[in-house]
């Protein structure tokens, strides 16, 4: 039992929340892009050297204090959705760590991706791999 609108319902809390999911993905990657970008120049391209790594890190930090501070990634917002846990609050700080940690998990296995990719396209309520695991859902932003 939880507190997120049922889909049956209330569909209008899931329309369209795949799609918009994307979106605010490749928001989001072009921001973290971007803050690497940065921190190489401020570095004077040493940062290069350890690229990857700085992008996994950069990249756990933005999404887990945006999803914390917010209910969602900047990209998140801009799109349209918001992150809602099982009892329908906006996460707290160990909720956004947890679910930033099944993401980077998820987007570390390709098998692992496509099952929750298949998953936000044919579940009820959009639910990724993560968002069934931990109990949470991503809605429509209330106008």
């Amino acid at each position: 039992m939880t507190a997120l609108p049922d889909p049956d319902y209330q569909p209008q809390f899931y329309a369209s929340v795949p799609s918009k999911r994307l979106v605010a993905w490749v928001v989001d990657t072009v921001l973290i892009f971007a803050m690497c970008a940065i921190a190489v120049t401020l570095t004077a391209f040493v940062g290069l050297l350890i690229w990857p790594l700085m992008y996994l890190v950069l990249g756990f930090a933005y999404r887990t204090v945006t999803i914390a501070n917010g209910g969602g990634t900047w990209g998140m917002r801009f799109a349209g959705i918001e992150l809602r846990t099982a009892d329908g609050s906006r996460p707290d700080l160990g909720m956004a760590a947890l679910h930033t940690a099944g993401y980077t998990f998820s987007m570390a296995i390709p098998i692992v991706q496509v099952v929750s990719v298949v998953l936000m396209l044919t579940s009820a309520k959009g639910q990724g791999l993560t968002d069934a695991f931990l109990g949470t859902a991503m809605l429509n932003r209330r106008s």
